[in-house]
C-alpha cells in the first residue's frame, strides 16, 4: 500500500508498510499512481500525453523512471508487503508486564473549566485526594507486577496534583528510595494547571520529574474562556508568569505548553503562535474531548477549517526554523530514520494491559478517560486486575484488530488510535473515532512534509524502516 500527496508544492509518496518516504517529480508521482494497476506500455502511453510536450520528458526517461520504480518495490520501499499482520494478536497476548500508571492523585481542581472531560477533577464523583498509603501501595504494586523491565512510568495526575502536593513528593522520595534494591528506575511526570506553583514546586520538579505538562489553551482570551476558577475569574495572568518561570528553571527542557482547541478557537494556529512568541518552544495542542452536543465541540464544518490550520502551521514551523526561532509541536514529531518500534506500531500505548490509572481510593482502571465509568473498573492495587476478560480484550485491541483500519495508509503510525475515543463514540474499544481519525491524517501527512524540507536544507531524509533506536521504552527484550 503507498499513499500520495501534495503539500507546500512537494510531491509526496509514503509506502505504508516499510515507512519509507519519496519525494518525486509529477512524472514519477503519476506513474507510480498507475503502477499497480497499468500495463506498462500503457503507463508510457498516458505520460507521454501528459507531458511530451516538455523538452525533460521522453519515453526512454519513462522507462527508466519504471524500472526505478521496480527497483525500490524490490527492495521493498515501494508497494510493500505487511509482513506484521499475522504477528500482531500475539504482541501481547501473553504479556503479564505492567509498565506504567497513572496516579490520580487529586480528584479534586481550583479551576472550573467546563469543557473539562474529568468533571472538573471529579470524574463524575467524589472530590477526594489520594493518601501517601494509597500512593504508597500503588508504586510497591507497580514494582511488583512490572517484572523484568527496569524503566517504570508514573505520572502524577488531577484533577490538579499540585493540592496534594506534600503527597507527591513524599511519593516520589518512597519511590528513590526502593529504586536500587529492586533494580528500577522510576520516571516521573507532572500534568499541572499552573495555579499554585511556587519555588518549592520548581525546585522539585526540577530535581525529579522528567517531564512537566503546563496547561496553556494560548491567546488571554481564547485561555479565559473555559479556564477559569469557581468565582469565573481567568487564570491566565496568573499562571504566565509562573510558566515562564517554570520553563526557564528548566533551561527549556522537559516540558510540554498542552492547549486545547474547541469549536470557539478553529484558528488554533494563532493560540500556538501566541505560546511560542511568549518563548516557549516544546508545544501541544488537542482537539476538545466532549459530547457531541457541547458548544465546545468541533463539527464537521471546522473540519476543513482544521486542515488549512495544521498545514499552516506545518509552513510557519519550517518558516520560523529558517529563521532560528524554530519551535516544536508534539504531534509533528516524528522519526523517518528508524521510526518508532514495530511494537508500539501495531499495539499501541498499553492501556488497560500495560498501562493503568489509579484513582484515589486505589481502584485500577485501563486509562485516565475511563475513570469513573464502572464498566471499567478492572480491579484494585492491592488485590490486582481481577477483571481479566476486560483485560484480554485491551490486549487484543491492535490496528488489526480494527476493521476500519485494514486499508488506511496511517494505520502504522497511529496503531489504531485511542481506546477510549473509539469507546466514547463508538461504544467499542475496537470501534474507530473517525473525526480523530481525520485530523491525525492531516498530522501525520504535514508532519512528514516538514522533514521532507529539513532534508532538503541539507538533511538526510530517512527510509523509515523500524530498527533499533528505542531509546530505551523498555518493550523490547534488550531494554528489559
Amino acid at each position: 500500500m503507498i499513499h500520495q500527496y501534495k503539500l507546500n508544492d512537494y510531491n509526496i509518496v509514503l509506502d505504508v508498510n516499510s515507512g519509507a518516504v519519496h519525494v518525486v517529480d509529477e512524472v514519477a508521482y503519476d506513474i507510480i499512481a498507475a503502477y499497480e494497476t497499468t500495463p506498462r506500455a500503457e503507463i508510457v502511453a498516458q505520460m507521454m500525453a501528459k507531458y511530451g510536450d516538455r523538452d525533460d520528458v521522453n519515453e526512454a526517461e519513462i522507462e527508466q523512471c519504471i524500472d526505478d520504480i521496480e527497483g525500490l518495490r524490490d527492495a521493498g520501499k515501494l508497494f510493500s508487503d505487511d509482513n506484521f499482520r499475522d504477528v500482531a494478536v500475539n504482541f501481547k497476548t501473553n504479556n503479564t508486564c505492567i509498565k506504567a500508571l497513572c496516579l490520580h492523585i487529586a480528584h479534586t481542581c481550583n479551576l472550573n473549566c467546563s469543557y473539562c472531560f474529568a468533571s472538573q477533577g471529579k470524574y463524575h464523583g467524589d472530590r477526594a485526594l489520594m493518601s501517601f498509603e494509597t500512593g504508597k501501595r500503588a508504586l510497591d504494586f507497580l514494582v511488583e507486577h512490572s517484572e523484568g523491565r527496569r524503566n517504570l512510568e508514573v505520572d502524577f495526575f488531577g484533577g490538579e496534583p499540585l493540592m496534594n502536593w506534600n503527597v507527591v513528593k513524599r511519593l516520589v522520595e518512597y519511590a528513590r528510595s526502593i529504586e536500587e534494591a529492586a533494580g528500577k528506575n522510576f520516571r516521573f511526570t507532572l500534568t499541572t494547571n499552573g495555579v499554585l506553583i511556587d519555588d518549592d514546586v520548581i525546585d522539585f520538579c526540577n530535581r525529579e520529574m522528567h517531564n512537566v505538562v503546563l496547561s496553556l489553551d494560548g491567546r488571554l482570551e481564547v485561555h479565559d474562556r473555559f479556564r477559569v476558577d469557581y468565582a469565573g475569574k481567568g487564570s491566565y495572568a496568573n499562571i504566565v508568569p509562573k510558566f515562564k518561570r517554570f520553563v526557564e528553571s528548566r533551561k527549556g527542557e522537559g516540558y510540554y505548553m498542552r492547549g486545547t482547541y474547541t469549536h470557539h478557537n478553529t484558528d488554533f494556529t494563532n493560540d500556538i503562535f501566541h505560546m511560542a512568541d511568549l518563548g516557549f518552544d516544546q508545544l501541544s495542542m488537542e482537539p476538545v474531548v466532549c459530547a457531541p452536543d457541547d458548544p465546545s465541540a468541533l463539527t464537521a464544518e471546522d473540519l476543513p477549517i482544521l486542515f488549512e490550520q495544521y498545514e499552516l502551521l506545518a509552513r510557519e514551523m519550517i518558516r520560523r526554523q529558517k529563521e532560528g526561532r524554530g519551535f516544536t509541536f508534539y504531534h509533528y514529531m516524528i522519526d523517518l530514520t528508524h521510526g518508532p518500534c514495530i511494537y508500539k506500531r501495531v499495539a499501541g500505548c498499553g492501556s488497560g494491559s500495560e498501562y493503568f490509572a489509579v484513582t484515589p481510593w486505589g481502584d485500577l482502571y485501563p486509562c485516565h478517560q475511563f475513570v469513573g465509568d464502572e464498566r471499567f473498573c478492572m480491579g484494585n492495587i492491592w488485590d490486582g486486575v481481577k477483571n481479566e476478560a476486560l483485560r484480554d480484550e485491551f490486549r487484543r485491541c491492535n490496528v488489526y484488530a480494527k476493521p476500519e483500519c485494514a486499508d488506511c495508509w496511517a494505520r502504522l503510525w497511529c496503531a489504531g488510535g485511542c481506546a477510549a475515543n473509539a469507546y466514547h463514540a463508538t461504544g467499542s474499544i475496537t470501534g474507530t473515532y473517525t473525526y480523530g481519525c481525520e485530523l491525525f491524517k492531516k498530522r501525520m501527512e504535514c508532519a512528514i512534509m516538514i522533514q521532507v524540507a529539513e532534508a532538503e536544507e541539507g538533511g538526510a531524509l530517512g527510509d523509515g524502516s523500524c530498527a533499533d533506536g528505542c531509546a530505551d521504552c523498555g518493550d523490547c527484550t534488550d531494554c528489559h
